[in-house]
């Protein structure tokens, strides 16, 4: 059973991607432009809104009670190379 890594840095980018850094330091890239089209994810389509993602509970949040599962952003991931 796979470890279960709290978020513990964020940097939203322009590109709708989210530089992650986990609690074990591993950095991620993490594409937000396929989840943009669902709730409740279309409200943070406004790149104001989007480059206001912060850290909150392990997990990457918005303004608006928006936030993503840290498995969902370690899963569908990229490491930073």
């Amino acid at each position: 059973m796979e470890m279960l890594l709290d978020v513990i840095s964020v940097e939203p980018r322009p590109d709708y991607t989210l530089l992650l850094v986990f609690e074990n330091q591993e950095k991620r890239v993490f594409d937000m432009t396929p989840y943009l089209d669902k709730k409740p994810f279309m409200k943070i389509k406004h790149p104001a809104l989007f480059m206001k993602a912060t850290v909150a509970y392990g997990s990457v949040v918005w303004p608006g009670e928006i936030d993503i599962a840290p498995e969902t952003l370690l899963d569908h991931s990229k490491p930073v190379m």
